[in-house]
């Protein structure tokens, strides 16, 4: 006795995008169908709609399609229908009003002081959220691999502690929809670890539950551009997490370079890209391989992956109101990917700006990868900026190890490299590396004299959270400690300027006065830097612009130290920091006597 088999009718259980934006600069969009049964799918499109080039899965799990949006299209439902021979089912897709330019989209620039939030470790605002991670094994603030309960709520209660720093916008890690499975892939001592962090996204559509959701994300977003601080998304186009649908079932073959099961182990010699005598096997295998051997290569020489990650970052951009995005592990996508993708981006949103991470500390591999010029391979990648990498190694070098303070002038001295030096983003701690404070021979009089010279060099400063307060932590994952104050019942407030401990407030008033003095004058955050001298212990420069100037005298050594400056424009300069009170030049020449492990901003008299 035979069974007959009927197939069963077409079911629709994702939509990628969920919705998008009448007369965009994009109206042709790629749609991403998931669902079941949809082989030998016809589409058709509400009125006024036409849908295209429609191509579907092998096992009739994804379908694509090009969608036509008609101009001036009013906002509301138009479902994608789509017809097989077992029937017919309703994908839905939704034109939303555009969110107002007004205080949008504002993009970054030297004016600012960037502040890098790892969302999960900053405040917990919403204790409600804390599921599923409680529920699936994946909480415990005692275990720096878990959930700790940061959450986006936390960091709207805190913008006022921000806006007293003087930080005019953030930089939040990746809030994709992450995995609540325990990760036992990339396990800790044996044990599995969570996706805290942001970076194992399952669904560039969705926005992390724990976090709160994009209604909470977009309060975030108005709360702080109503505080004058502006929100920087971190994106991540290279990757997805080892959990993501597409591992086991992909939208097409050549969705990923490889599959779990075979493909090239990311060597992370980015150093090879720019370098004409690397062979291309080498270059492929910066490229194409898996990040840590475990995170999906997405394969943006596919046209549809392509269109895919542009249009999902256009996406983020248009729900949110961000300002800027922060671009993880930049070197690892193709340069004429970036060109494309930032065109679309600046197309539809032309202040917008973008920073990418380019882990090298040799100038001649980040300056490879901004934008503004054509490099050794014919491509103008269009990105604003990237992260000052050698400048942060030097930092450390200097003030924590206390090496000759040249090291730090060669590193500017290398900006020829750059197309556009003044707008890199120079910093000295960040979530991928340990804490300054737990840099063997650091200490707080270092920390701020680093300071003093990450507020007062060229581009856009960047501040990793708790920095200003002199956090400790070792490496990944101990410097993404809790922000101490931030989850209720913490045994000390350091949001609480009356809790700080004498330590954190000296750090803190510090840095607000840094903070304070490069938003009062114009030379700190866009004058011309001017190397006047260097010694192992002492560094001199200014920030000359057309109107005034600024004079930095830095003092790295254990002893006082008296420091000749030569400079073209004599007069009587003011201290500003505490140091020194006054520096007099005459004829092109002066001396200051600075105390030991000390910085001072001169500002000439009036």
């Amino acid at each position: 006795m035979s069974v007959a088999l009927h197939a069963a009718p077409p079911v629709v259980t994702k939509v990628e995008p969920p919705n998008w934006w009448p007369d965009h600069t994009i109206s042709l969009v790629r749609m991403l169908i998931n669902g079941s049964g949809l082989s030998g799918a016809r589409v058709t499109a509400a009125s006024g709609f036409t849908a295209t080039n429609v191509k579907v899965s092998d096992a009739g799990t994804y379908l694509l399609c090009d969608l036509k949006i008609p101009v001036h299209v009013e906002p509301g439902s138009y479902p994608i229908t789509i017809h097989t021979d077992q029937g017919t089912t309703v994908a839905p897709f939704r034109i939303e009003a555009p969110l107002p330019a007004q205080g949008r989209f504002q993009g970054f620039s030297p004016d600012d002081v960037i502040y890098l939030i790892m969302v999960d470790r900053f405040a917990n605002g919403d204790s409600n959220n804390d599921d599923p991670a409680i529920s699936h094994g994946l909480f415990g603030r005692n275990n720096s691999h878990l959930y700790h309960g940061g959450d986006f709520q936390g960091i709207i209660d805190h913008l006022p502690y921000l806006k007293s720093l003087g930080i005019t916008a953030i930089w939040i890690t990746p809030i994709y929809d992450n995995t609540n499975e325990p990760n036992t892939l990339q396990k800790a001592k044996g044990q599995a670890i969570s996706d805290y962090h942001g970076y194992g996204t399952v669904d560039y559509y969705g926005v992390e539950e724990h976090f709160g959701g994009m209604d909470s994300l977009r309060r975030l977003v108005d709360a702080a551009h109503a505080s004058g601080i502006k929100v920087i998304q971190d994106q991540v186009a290279n990757h997805v997490g080892p959990y993501h649908p597409w591992v086991k079932d992909s939208p097409k073959p050549t969705w990923f370079h490889g599959t779990a099961a075979a493909h090239i182990n990311e060597t992370w010699q980015i150093w090879s890209l720019p370098d004409p005598h690397a062979s291309n096997a080498l270059k492929r295998r910066v490229l194409d391989g898996w990040f840590a051997n475990v995170l999906p290569d997405m394969n943006q020489e596919d046209p549809d992956v392509a269109t895919y990650e542009i249009q999902n970052a256009l996406w983020w951009v248009g729900m949110t109101g961000f300002d800027g995005i922060r671009q993880d592990t930049l070197p690892y996508v193709p340069r004429t990917f970036w060109t494309n993708w930032s065109a679309a981006l600046k197309r539809q949103y032309p202040n917008l700006r973008i920073v990418g991470e380019v882990f090298d500390s040799d100038p001649a591999v980040p300056s490879f990868f901004q934008g503004g010029v054509k490099q050794s391979d014919g491509v103008d990648s269009g990105i604003d900026a990237v992260f000052d990498f050698p400048n942060f190694s030097a930092i450390r070098d200097v003030f924590a190890a206390r090496r000759p303070m040249d090291n730090l002038a060669k590193v500017i001295a290398k900006d020829r490299l750059y197309a556009d030096p003044n707008v890199l983003v120079p910093f000295l701690g960040n979530h991928d590396v340990k804490r300054f404070m737990s840099e063997p021979g650091a200490n707080a009089a270092q920390l701020k004299l680093a300071f003093a010279y990450l507020l007062t060099t060229r581009g856009t400063p960047e501040i990793y959270y708790g920095d200003e307060i002199g956090m400790i932590g070792g490496d990944d994952p101990d410097n993404r400690g809790d922000f101490p104050g931030g989850w209720t019942g913490d045994p000390a407030n350091a949001f609480d300027p009356a809790q700080r401990t004498d330590v954190q407030r000296s750090i803190f008033n510090y840095v607000q006065r840094l903070i304070a003095l490069r938003k009062m004058l114009a030379p700190l955050r866009r004058g011309r830097f001017v190397d006047l001298g260097v010694t192992d212990d002492t560094w001199a420069y200014a920030r000359v612009s057309e109107a005034s100037a600024v004079l930095v005298v830095l003092n790295n050594g254990a002893r006082p130290e008296t420091v000749q400056i030569n400079y073209p424009q004599d007069g009587n300069f003011t201290g500003q920091l505490g140091a020194a009170a006054t520096l007099s030049i005459r004829n092109g020449e002066g001396a200051v006597q600075l105390p030991p492990q000390a910085a001072e901003i001169f500002v000439a008299a009036k």
